[in-house]
C-alpha cells in the first residue's frame, strides 16, 4: 500500500468502524492528520480558533487531493470521496460525538489543557482524546481531566500523509484498551505505530539527541570541519549529515527541542545543549531559512561552503573513538536507545522501528549495537567517559539487558 492509498473498509471497520474523527488545529500538522483520516474512510471535522482557518484548510486539502489524483497517486474517485468526508466547525463545542479527537495546536501546556477540558465535557466518556504533542507530557495534559484513561498521545511526523511512523504515547493514567484501540486504528490508517511511555522526547526526539550533539562537539573541539563530519555520517548510511540536517530543521527549532529534553531530565549532561549551537542561534544563524547557519546558502538554498575534506574522513573513520565521527555518534545513539529500554519506556523493536522510520537512520540503533557488539560499544563509551568525565558518556545498564542483547524470538544456548 502506498503512503497515499486509502485503507480498505474492512480494515477501518476492524479498528473501530467509520466513526467521526475531529482534528483540533488546522495548521500543517492538523491538516495532514485530517487528510490521512479522510483517506482512511472517516468523516473528518476540522476546528480551529482562528476565524476561517478550518475552512481554508478544507479547501487546501481538496486541492491537494486533486493534485494527487492528477499525478496518479490516487484515483479521482478516491480523491472525491476523501474530499466529501472533510468538513469544519467554528468551535469545539459544535463538534458532534466522535470516536477520536486529535489535538494539533501550539506546544503550550495550558492551551492544550484548556482544549482537553472542553473536549472532556462535551465528548462521550469513551472517546479517545489524543494530543499530537512532540515534547509535552501526556500525564500533565490529562491532569484533572475527567476520564483520563481515554487521553493518550498520537505523535505524527511531518508531513503526516507521507511519514509512516506514529508514536502512540501512554500517560500515567492512559488505559490499556485505549492504547490498543489507537494502535489498531493507526495500523488501519496505513501507519506504523510504536508504543512508548510519556517521557521527555518520547522515543525519536530523545534517542536522536546524540546525532546532533556529538557532531557539534567535534566541530567545537576543532577535531574536524562541519562538512567533514557530515560526509563521514553520510558515508555510514545516514541520509543527511547532522549539521546540514540542523540547518534544514532550523537551529532554533533543534535547540528548543534539545533544551526541552535537557530541562525535563533535570539537566542530565547527556542532553546539555552545546555552546556551538547556542552561539549560532544567538547570532541569528538559524540555517537555510536565514541563509546562514552552520553553512552559508545561496538564494536557492544550496550550501556555498560545505565541501568536505575527504582525506580527513578516511583518516578519522576507524581511528580512536574520540576522533571518529561515525563510531562516536553511533556509540552514543546505541547507548541512548538501550537506556530507553532499560527505563521500561519502549520495547527494543519499537525503538529501532521508530528511529528507522522517524529519522531515516540506516539501521535501528539497538540492531546496530548488536552488530558492532554491545561490549565494544560499552568500551567505547568508557573511553569517552575517561576523556570527558562529565557524565555525558556514562554507559547505560541497558547494554547488558537480555532483551537488548538478544533479539525477540531468538533463543540463547542453554
Amino acid at each position: 500500500m502506498t503512503d497515499h492509498a486509502s485503507v480498505s473498509s474492512d480494515a477501518v471497520d476492524a479498528a473501530g468502524g467509520r466513526g467521526c474523527v475531529a482534528v483540533v488545529g488546522a495548521g500543517a500538522m492538523g491538516s495532514g492528520i485530517a487528510q490521512v483520516a479522510a483517506q482512511a474512510g472517516h468523516d473528518v471535522i476540522l476546528v480551529d480558533a482562528r476565524e476561517g482557518a478550518a475552512q481554508a484548510a478544507v479547501e487546501r486539502l481538496g486541492a491537494t487531493l486533486g493534485t494527487l489524483a492528477g499525478k496518479g497517486r490516487i484515483t479521482q474517485e478516491d480523491a472525491d470521496a476523501a474530499r466529501s468526508r472533510l468538513s469544519c466547525v467554528d468551535d469545539l463545542r459544535s463538534l458532534p460525538s466522535c470516536r477520536l479527537v486529535v489535538e494539533a495546536v501550539v506546544e503550550d501546556l495550558e492551551a492544550k489543557r484548556e482544549i482537553f477540558a472542553t473536549l472532556a465535557s462535551r465528548q462521550d466518556a469513551d472517546t479517545i482524546l489524543a494530543s499530537n504533542t512532540s515534547s509535552l507530557s501526556i500525564t500533565a495534559i490529562a491532569e484533572g481531566i475527567a476520564h483520563p484513561e481515554r487521553i493518550i498521545g498520537l505523535h505524527f511526523f511531518n508531513p503526516p500523509p507521507l511519514m509512516r511512523l506514529v508514536e502512540v504515547v501512554r500517560g500515567a493514567r492512559s488505559g490499556a484498551d485505549t492504547m490498543t484501540e489507537a494502535v489498531e486504528l493507526m495500523t488501519a490508517w496505513g501507519k506504523t505505530p510504536v508504543r512508548c511511555t510519556s517521557t521527555p522526547g518520547f522515543i525519536v526526539n530523545r534517542v536522536a539527541r546524540p546525532f546532533y550533539g556529538e557532531a557539534q562537539r567535534m566541530v567545537q573541539e576543532g577535531i574536524c570541519s562541519a562538512a567533514t563530519v557530515d560526509e563521514a555520517l553520510r558515508q555510514a548510511g545516514f541520509r543527511m549529515g547532522p549539521l546540514e540536517l540542523t540547518d534544514l530543521i532550523g537551529q532554533d527549532v533543534n535547540l528548543a527541542v534539545g533544551t526541552s529534553v535537557w530541562e525535563q531530565t533535570d539537566h542530565d549532561p547527556r542532553y546539555e545543549p552545546t555552546a556551538f549551537q547556542q552561539d549560532l542561534v544567538a547570532q541569528g544563524a538559524l540555517g537555510r531559512k536565514t541563509g546562514h547557519g552552520v553553512y552559508r546558502y545561496d538564494d536557492a538554498g544550496k550550501p556555498l561552503d560545505a565541501e568536505p575534506d575527504l582525506a580527513a574522513v578516511t583518516a578519522l573513520v576507524g581511528g580512536p573513538v574520540r576522533t571518529d565521527p561515525v563510531a562516536r555518534t553511533v556509540a552514543m545513539l546505541v547507548n541512548e536507545a538501550v537506556a530507553v529500554v532499560a527505563r521500561g519506556e519502549a520495547a527494543p523493536e519499537d525503538v529501532d522501528t521508530a528511529m528507522r522510520l522517524g529519522t531515516n537512520y540506516p539501521r535501528g540503533p539497538i540492531e546496530w549495537g548488536r552488530e558492532i557488539g554491545l561490549d565494544v560499544v560499552g568500551a567505547q563509551l568508557e573511553e569517552l567517559a575517561a576523556i570527558y568525565p562529565t557524565g555525558r558518556y556514562r554507559p547505560s545498564k541497558g547494554l547488558h539487558l537480555p532483551q537488548v542483547v538478544t533479539p525477540a524470538g531468538v533463543s540463547t544456548p542453554g
